[in-house]
């Protein structure tokens, strides 16, 4: 197989890394996420991180609590799989650095491009943690940002569904799966793939997604390598 793509940002959720559990993380899920993450480095590909925090924490459904400080609480969540993902990686001998958009400099380096470019470059795994940094921004606008500012060809969202459809495949039996959708399409008819803000974001700056599932690892692969999995968004 060969790389389609020299350089990606793979988008983890976190309810991924909990597996059977629903919450917290499952290492054994993790260190199988980081099985092709490992094959891709060896073919060559560089890869950047941004893991999300719904495992521990989602600022979003948290009732009364003020806003700012529920998002706050959910950029220390993503710290938290950031490391988790970073010790599975090294783990298989991989060399991974986690940069986090919020100083936490006893753990972690502070997000900075040219760095994170330079890691990427050496070959080093990148992890990015604290989403944006900024509250009312979810982890998928950081993806895109991430994605825009290190000039990744391509980003790979994996998720729990095996790619975009027209409406919930888990209530409407009926529901379209679509092979290929424009950033257009996604913003007019609401598709659930990112929020309206990733979304404007990746088609600005011409950044494509592949929408895929996750529950086969190998898929990270696939993507990568150009294979007609999931659902292409351009």
């Amino acid at each position: 197989m060969t790389p389609k793509y020299k350089r990606v940002l793979l988008k983890l959720s976190g309810e991924s890394l909990a597996g059977e559990e629903k919450h917290g993380i499952d290492f054994d899920t993790v260190l199988r996420f980081c099985q092709p993450i490992k094959t891709l480095n060896d073919m060559g590909v560089e890869i950047a991180i941004v893991v999300g925090g719904g495992n521990f924490w989602r600022g979003r459904s948290s009732g009364k609590m003020d806003r700012t400080r529920a998002d706050h609480m959910g950029m220390l969540a993503t710290a938290i799989n950031a490391l988790g993902v970073c010790d599975a990686l090294e783990q298989l001998d991989l060399q991974v650095r986690v940069q986090t958009a919020i100083t936490m400099q006893q753990i972690a380096e502070p997000y900075i491009r040219n760095k994170a470019i330079r890691h990427l470059e050496k070959g080093r795994i990148l992890v990015f943690g604290c989403g944006t940094g900024n509250p009312f921004f979810s982890t998928d606008t950081a993806a895109a940002l991430r994605a825009a500012e290190i000039d990744a060809d391509i980003i790979l969202k994996a998720t729990m569904v095996d790619g975009v459809y027209d409406s919930d495949p888990k209530t409407n039996p009926n529901a379209k799966k679509y092979d290929r959708v424009s950033f257009q399409e996604v913003l007019n008819n609401d598709l659930k793939v990112m929020d309206g803000t990733a979304a404007a974001i990746c088609r600005e700056n011409h950044l494509p997604i592949i929408v895929f599932s996750l529950e086969n690892p190998d898929n990270i692969v696939a993507a990568v390598c150009g294979e007609n999995i999931g659902t292409l968004v351009e």
